[in-house]
């Protein structure tokens, strides 16, 4: 399954809507993209599964690459 993880670059700032980044990270569950992402400085906000019609959309996006990791 991908995975949209939503997350801030840094760790130590409040989330703020406008600095708010995206990845996609593939994986089984959500913990498992949490433990992937867990030596990373982010501050995550939400993880989102990805699947179907969503999918479909975001794959269309110049911005979409799956994390490898």
């Amino acid at each position: 399954m991908i995975f949209k993880v939503y997350y801030q670059e840094d760790i130590t700032e409040a989330p703020v809507r406008e600095k708010t980044e995206a990845l996609y990270v593939e994986a089984s569950a959500v913990y498992e993209v949490r433990r992937k992402l867990y030596d990373k400085p982010y501050n995550i906000e939400f993880i989102q599964e990805v699947s179907g019609n969503f999918y479909e959309y975001e794959k269309q996006s110049e911005n979409f690459k799956v994390l490898e990791i």
